[in-house]
């Protein structure tokens, strides 16, 4: 009798104890964002840029970190080329959706990268990169390894020794590149892309005490020494409430899937809309696509009523002044065109969506037209663009710009550690750097809990290009975690 009571009290334990895990991720608007971060963890100075040109420059190393001089900005220019949308956070899709613009060959090639520089004979700094090689998303991690290499060209530092790893496309394929690095002497680790992957490789990497940097979007994996460079949703959410607030559509619904991204996304904007002082937001969780999800729409929009006013020569307002749409790709264009069929074209209400929308190919849909949503300044990546497509005959898959900032960011931080402490500065303390970097996806930086925050723009689609209308900032000097 004592054990079936012992073993009901440690189920229940165990209910309660998951219950409160799972209200602290994506119950009431409490994610891992809202978590507040050390006070001391404020900016005081410019971000340091990832360019060649900041090597030359003064970099200051303390205890607490790296020190950065005050920088100058980083050119403003666009060329759009090729688009993925990001994976859903917490929850990384294995297939790579991607979409060709006009005038660039897109398929893949492997071309090799440009020749390096000679090796100098000082001790090598050997940076792991592990991507899948092989499997289903080889062109995307053969894209990514083609952008790191190039990234070394551009920085042209010759102590960096990048070390690929094929991580096949499976969490046991990360285990074994993981192994394979440290055995290989890593002291720095770039992805694995995918979450399963990056979470296998992760005890690798800490038995060994060496910190890795993951290009998933699944910010779950953002703790010990592994850090969370994906696109994350918590600061596209802030960032296009306030711009939302800014320009006063107040009556805004959400129409979300039900799904864990669905969830956070919706919770992160509940959060932030009352802090913006928007009204709180009529919401509908469906995935576009299916009759059931149709007649909820119509149903949601209150088409029929609407369409009665309007057959007795009345006149239908809409019912609000914005949509909220975290969905991407093919769902996106699925739930535009449902609204414009229920009368709710984007003249009358706007579009508004997350960076899943930072898609050449969704500009062009005449449905989307005028859709805003936060993510980096395109403009920042178009003479990435163009070396890419000069030296490997390709469009850049969107996710190859954090493998080419990764890099980059390895190169400075090995320099800046070397002039200092004789060793690269790969410690926590210098990659959670409260100034943050400049990359080609703008400023970004590594909070204390390991994810990262990034400073963005807001994009609206116009005649099938993507405008910035409102610039992202270039500093974290007045931003506070």
């Amino acid at each position: 009798m004592m054990k079936k009571i012992l073993s009901r009290l440690l189920s229940l334990f165990l209910l309660v104890s998951l219950a409160i895990s799972l209200n602290a991720c994506v119950g009431n608007g409490q994610n891992p964002w809202n978590r507040s971060q050390p006070a001391a963890s404020n900016a005081s100075a410019e971000p340091s840029p990832l360019t060649r040109e900041a090597l030359t420059r003064e970099i200051i190393a303390a205890p607490h970190g790296v020190k950065l001089e005050d920088t100058p900005a980083m050119p403003q220019t666009y060329d759009s080329q090729m688009a993925v949308a990001p994976a859903p956070a917490g929850y990384d899709t294995e297939a790579v959706e991607t979409y060709p613009v006009a005038g660039y060959d897109t398929a893949p090639q492997t071309a090799a990268a440009p020749a390096l520089p000679q090796s100098a004979p000082q001790a090598a700094v050997k940076v792991a990169l592990l991507v899948p090689l092989s499997g289903k998303n080889a062109n995307l991690g053969q894209a990514m390894l083609q952008a790191a290499q190039l990234a070394l060209f551009d920085m042209e530092y010759d102590r960096i020794e990048l070390m690929p790893q094929d991580t096949k496309g499976t969490p046991e394929g990360a285990r074994t590149a993981a192994q394979l690095a440290l055995a290989d002497g890593a002291q720095l680790i770039l992805g694995p892309v995918f979450a399963g992957e990056a979470r296998a490789a992760a005890p690798i990497a800490q038995q060994a005490n060496i910190n890795v940097i993951s290009f998933s979007t699944d910010w779950t994996l953002a703790q010990g020494n592994t850090f969370v460079m994906g696109f994350l949703p918590f600061t596209q959410v802030e960032r296009i409430v306030q711009y939302v607030a800014a320009q006063r559509l107040n009556r805004v619904a959400i129409i979300a899937p039900e799904t864990e991204y669905g969830n956070v996304v919706v919770s992160a904007w509940n959060v932030h809309a009352s802090r913006s002082g928007l009204a709180p937001a009529s919401i509908l969780r469906a995935s576009p696509g299916s009759a059931a999800a149709s007649e909820k729409i119509s149903a949601f929009t209150n088409y029929e009523a609407r369409s009665a006013i309007i057959k007795e020569g009345g006149q239908a307002p809409a019912p609000f002044d914005a949509v909220f749409m975290p969905l991407g790709g093919s769902e996106a264009v699925s739930l535009a065109d449902s609204l414009s069929f229920y009368e709710l074209d984007p003249r009358t209400v706007r579009r508004i969506g997350t960076g899943l929308w930072d898609d050449a190919a969704l500009a062009a849909q005449k449905n989307m037209d005028g859709a805003w949503f936060a993510a980096s300044d395109p403009a920042l990546r178009k003479a990435f663009e163009r070396r890419y497509y000069d030296s490997y005959g390709a469009a850049p898959p969107r996710l190859s710009t954090l493998a080419y900032d990764a890099t980059s960011l390895a190169v400075v931080l090995a320099k800046s550690g070397l002039a200092h402490y004789g060793a690269p500065a790969y410690d926590r303390a210098s990659i959670t750097n409260p100034n943050g970097f400049a990359g080609i996806d703008g400023i970004f930086r590594f909070r204390p809990d390991g994810m990262a925050e990034r400073g963005l723009a807001i994009i609206e689609y116009k005649n099938g290009s993507m405008n910035v209308i409102d610039p992202a900032p270039r500093s974290f000097v007045r931003t506070q975690y």
